[in-house]
């Protein structure tokens, strides 16, 4: 573990490099909700840096090793393919929509823009970094590494194809003019209210399990912890169910024989066989300090 605090120094700034940025165009475009589309990448950021850093630093150091080359190698990719899809779905779903309207009211009730920075980009670019710990940690570990690192992988794919389907079949399901003002209960969105937010929790999950083969690994167990808290109980599942309750006629009945995130068949509806009409929870996958909708 040789060099962490130095890994760790370097994923912080890079959180902070990334709030700024989203800030700037945020400044630019008149539109703060660029942060949306910056979290998955903020990742990616944070696991190339930390990437670069830690075989550096260990490059400093006669016969010192930058830690196991499958598990970095591993965990590098599976937080680049998850962060840059995350990104680009986002980015391509707000185009050309006005601001968010979160970020609309928070300008209008405190008259500047830097009550984003305080509320939003403060809050998530310490959420990002500390998530991040268990990809920080993969990057130091001496090897060799376990058969633990199969499982997370295995658990993180899980996941991917949750809410990579989960995002197809809900933005399918929006571009077609004969759905509008109805809910989306196929696919994946008949077992589970929130796909892309289960896929989010696998994934992270996932990474976690890979660094599980050293006790150091065990150590950042509150990382993936705060991402699912996140998730369900705070700017996630809460959120969107919050809105969609008092927005959309049908979801209660939806709701009620829809499990709420693990995925699990429909239970039986007074509405028939289909149980109302079909709904989704309209949320995707996305920052969880800013909830994506």
């Amino acid at each position: 573990m040789n060099g962490f605090l130095i890994v760790t120094a370097a994923a912080l700034a890079t959180a902070a490099a990334v709030m700024a940025v989203s800030f700037l165009a945020g400044r630019v475009t008149g539109k703060y909700s660029v942060i949306d589309a910056a979290w998955g990448p903020g990742f990616a950021a944070i696991a190339l840096v930390t990437f670069v850093v830690s075989g550096l630093v260990a490059g400093s150091s006669a016969g010192q090793s930058p830690g196991d080359g499958t598990l970095r190698l591993l965990v590098l990719g599976m937080v680049v393919v998850w962060g840059l899809r995350l990104g680009t779905y986002i980015l391509i779903r707000n185009h050309g929509k006005p601001e968010d309207p979160r970020y609309a009211e928070m300008l209008a009730d405190a008259g500047g823009p830097g009550v984003i920075v305080r509320k939003v980009q403060l809050p998530q670019g310490v959420t990002m970094w500390f998530v991040s710990l268990p990809v920080q940690v993969a990057m130091v570990l001496p090897g060799p590494a376990g058969p633990i690192i199969w499982v997370g992988l295995a658990v993180y794919l899980v996941g991917l194809v949750f809410e990579t389907v989960g995002d197809a079949q809900l933005a399918a399901f929006t571009r077609d003019p004969a759905n509008k003002g109805k809910l989306m209960d196929r696919g994946l969105w008949r077992y589970t209210r929130h796909p892309n937010y289960f896929g989010d929790a696998c994934v992270w999950v996932g990474i976690f399990l890979t660094v599980t083969w050293s006790w150091w690994g065990w150590l950042t167990v509150l990382s993936p912890a705060l991402m699912i808290w996140l998730l369900v109980a705070k700017t996630g599942k809460a959120l969107t169910e919050r809105r969609m309750s008092q927005s959309r006629p049908g979801y209660a009945d939806y709701v009620a024989r829809t499990s709420g995130f693990v995925p699990w068949p429909p239970r039986r509806s007074s509405s028939g066989p289909s149980g109302g009409p079909s709904g989704s929870s309209g949320g995707s996958a996305g920052s969880t300090v800013a909830n994506q909708s």
